[in-house]
């Protein structure tokens, strides 16, 4: 893996006259001392949603530019750590045969000259699979959160190996309500909103990212930088301090047309999720999952009556809490 800036970049350019301070320019993923103990460790990779998503121009790398928040959830997948027996790095996640993004992250620290041992990452899926919450994504920050535990790394050099990996990897390194703008791999983090919970439909079907932006391109108006823009400043001055309130008026995805253009039968779950009570009910990122929201100090209960009731039609159904930004997401360590 190829990273896209030289790690000692970032280095203090004055020459320390600390000599531990220059064996740390040295060695640009900051190796310098002993790495941890590892034994057993569980870690919890928290499902995002963007609660509100606006779409801009196609770019050269074939992303486009975004404005849009996310949020996490208490929706995780958990990821074990050990030492691996093989002596090599090793992912192992049934349910996503094939290449894993975890397994990337790993290979971008190791190109980092990151030493810690060589390492079995088990998988186990609870998030929806390409279902945009950004499951994939969850899985490989968890590991990054936690890869200066096991063996020194620069915080720099893992944030840009983040955005390499890919556009929702950043806002998943520190979990919590955060605007995305560029491809949504530059984050500005919130304060945490005002009550609420979430009512979350996963299909049955999964759908390709790049398919619904492909569909989006040949159908759907893009907006300008400028449109953007404004967007930007209109989620940063509503999104004040702590309790904000997202507005109806901006709980907008702008990736939903598309997404039903595509598989028409979600709005099978966008019609259960408005006649259980909630207030704002979208297509998830770029879908198929649906997510209904309920503020206010009795959002909780009514996510989760709703959740009951729409489980007999969407049996995957589920209520969800905000993530707050600071809560652990060890779920043990041996």
């Amino acid at each position: 893996m190829s990273l896209p800036f030289d790690p000692a970049d970032s280095a203090d350019p004055s020459d320390p006259a600390d000599p531990a301070d220059r064996a740390d320019r040295a060695d640009p993923a900051g190796t310098v001392g002993d790495r941890s103990p590892l034994g057993e460790l569980r870690l919890a990779a928290y499902a995002k949603v963007n609660l509100c998503l606006y779409v801009g121009e196609r770019r050269e790398d074939g992303r486009h530019e975004l404005v849009t928040l996310f949020e996490s959830i208490d929706l995780a997948d958990e990821l074990l750590i050990t030492e691996s027996a093989t002596g090599a790095d090793e992912v192992v996640c049934p349910a996503v045969p094939g290449p894993n993004l975890v397994g990337s992250a790993l290979a971008g620290l190791r190109e980092l000259g990151w030493a810690a041992p060589p390492l079995r990452v088990e998988i186990d899926k609870r998030i929806p699979i390409a279902a945009g919450m950004g499951g994939g994504s969850a899985d490989a920050a968890a590991l990054l959160r936690h890869a200066s535990e096991l063996a020194p790394v620069r915080a720099d050099a893992v944030a840009a190996l983040a955005a390499q990996l890919g556009s929702d990897v950043p806002s998943q390194l520190d979990p919590g309500p955060a605007i995305g703008t560029g491809a949504g791999d530059q984050v500005r983090l919130l304060a945490d909103a005002g009550e609420h919970a979430l009512l979350v439909i996963p299909q049955s079907f999964g759908l390709s990212t790049a398919d619904v932006y492909r569909a989006f391109d040949e159908r759907d108006r893009i907006r300008s930088r400028t449109d953007l823009l404004a967007m930007d400043v209109a989620l940063e001055t509503t999104l004040v301090g702590t309790g904000w309130v997202l507005p109806p008026s901006l709980t907008v995805n702008e990736l939903q047309a598309a997404a039903l253009t595509l598989r028409p039968e979600i709005n099978r779950a966008l019609t259960a999720a408005r006649l259980v009570g909630a207030e704002r009910a979208i297509v998830c990122g770029s879908g198929p999952t649906v997510i209904g929201l309920y503020w206010g100090d009795e959002a909780w209960p009514r996510a989760a009556a709703a959740a009951a009731e729409v489980a007999e039609v969407f049996p995957g159904a589920v209520a969800a809490r905000p993530r707050h930004r600071g809560v652990g997401d060890r779920t043990s360590n041996g």
